[in-house]
């Protein structure tokens, strides 16, 4: 009788990292890090639609003078996107450290929703977010991107909280 060969390993796990510049969201990182042990780690964030692209410039429908000129707005933009580029840097590095070479994404849009269709888009099989531990009434008015995920991700979503 010849001997078995042993079941092949797992599939590796794509997990996700929804980064913003909060503390517990490298807390989230540094968590999954040391006790997940990724090999497949994306860092992804969020860059938020510059609120000057919403102004009605040169618009011929425009009430009064235009508020800020389409080089404005580019410059506004493109400083938002080195802010993204510097934060997924620096977690890259992190990851680095741990030894885990990440894979970075940068999206343009809404947090919440956002987060949820690249975790889709990608086929991510754990997306990971930290919990600012936001009280009732702050939930109520800015909403929690990390309950909005948990309900509307299609993949599991582990939500790190940070120790008080």
């Amino acid at each position: 009788m010849a001997a078995q060969a042993p079941p092949p390993p797992p599939p590796e796990q794509k997990m996700m990292v929804a980064i913003d510049e909060s503390e517990c969201s490298h807390y989230a990182l540094e968590w999954a890090l040391r006790n997940l042990a990724p090999r497949r780690l994306i860092l992804f964030t969020v860059q938020p639609f510059s609120p000057l692209s919403y102004l009605p410039v040169g618009s011929p429908r425009a009430v009064g003078p235009s508020v800020a000129s389409p080089e404005l707005i580019r410059s506004v933009t493109e400083h938002q996107r080195q802010l993204a580029q510097a934060l997924v840097d620096k977690a890259k590095a992190i990851c680095a450290e741990h030894g885990v070479d990440a894979e970075t994404v940068i999206e343009v849009g809404d947090p919440k929703e956002t987060i949820c269709e690249a975790a889709e888009k990608l086929n991510v099989d754990l997306l990971i977010l930290g919990s600012h531990s936001r009280g009732p009434v702050q939930r109520f008015f800015l909403g929690s991107v990390s309950n909005y995920c948990s309900h509307h991700a299609k993949c599991p979503v582990l939500v790190v909280k940070k120790k008080e």
